[in-house]
């Protein structure tokens, strides 16, 4: 029988986020390991961050063992952790530049 490729990724076991493989679905379940299941609260892109288990405010978000930021608004398992909901602890997305010159 074909082994089906998990949708996301646990980098590190302590983790509290997990990173799509491929884009996922409202409602979709799957394990993470042996012991650990969840399902997606809402449509996830490729790339794109999943709380591994209920995040607090103000709680690190932790990736690859590190935090990369806080928590700014309580989610849930399964929820997508983006900018709406976290902030990095090391730039403000306001002092972020683009650059709109040309060549």
């Amino acid at each position: 029988m074909p082994r089906v490729a998990v949708p996301v990724i646990l980098l590190h076991p302590d983790d509290n986020i997990l990173v799509c493989r491929r884009s996922v679905t409202a409602g979709e379940r799957f394990h993470i390991n042996a012991n650990e299941q969840i399902e997606a609260i809402q449509t996830v892109e490729l790339g794109h961050k999943l709380a591994r288990r209920a995040l607090s405010v103000g709680e690190k978000v932790i990736k690859y063992g590190a935090p990369i930021g806080s928590i700014t608004v309580a989610a849930q398992a399964g929820e997508w952790i983006h900018l709406h909901n976290m902030k990095s602890d090391y730039i403000g997305v306001h002092t972020r530049a683009t650059s709109t010159s040309g060549p």
